[in-house]
């Protein structure tokens, strides 16, 4: 079971990494003069990223609904945090890669291309709805009926078994 202290630190955690992935997405364009700067912080937003998606699945698995089985019945009620977050990943990496290739051997020039415009403008709105569910979900998870025996879950379960 989640106990209150380890849930703060776990929150306090996640909600850093999404700072983190704010600040970069907010300033990584001002740092296009040092290329190197720039590779290490979008390396470090990515594995944020990653580390984010690992956390909530350590936070299901943490959960007396997953223990109990039911775990059809989280992943129902998160898929929309659980997709966007594996698409807001891709999109960043992607996004990444690109802005490296076009940028590495010429960091002064102004190279925005229409493809790398609209993947642009993709990972930045895909970012603010991430932002969104993922903190949402976070916060959900802090339930205390998902990580106790309740009226609730009883219900959930003989539904299923239906």
């Amino acid at each position: 079971m989640l106990q209150t202290s380890n849930y703060s630190l776990v929150l306090s955690l996640q909600f850093l990494l999404l700072c983190y992935d704010l600040f970069v997405n907010s300033f990584s364009e001002l740092l296009r003069m040092a290329a190197v700067v720039q590779l290490v912080l979008f390396i470090i937003q990515d594995i944020a990223i990653l580390f984010n998606i690992i956390i909530i699945f350590l936070m299901f698995f943490n959960t007396f609904v997953f223990q109990a089985g039911l775990v059809n019945l989280l992943f129902h009620k998160f898929k929309g945090t659980i997709i966007l977050t594996t698409v807001y990943l891709a999109l960043s990496i992607s996004l990444h890669v690109w802005v490296m290739k076009l940028r590495w051997k010429s960091p002064n020039s102004f190279v925005w291309t229409d493809g790398l415009q609209t993947l642009f403008v993709f990972q930045r709105l895909v970012a603010v709805l991430y932002c969104y569910f993922y903190k949402r979900t976070a916060m959900r998870l802090g339930d205390p009926r998902f990580y106790q025996d309740s009226l609730w879950l009883r219900r959930e379960f003989m539904q299923i078994r239906r």
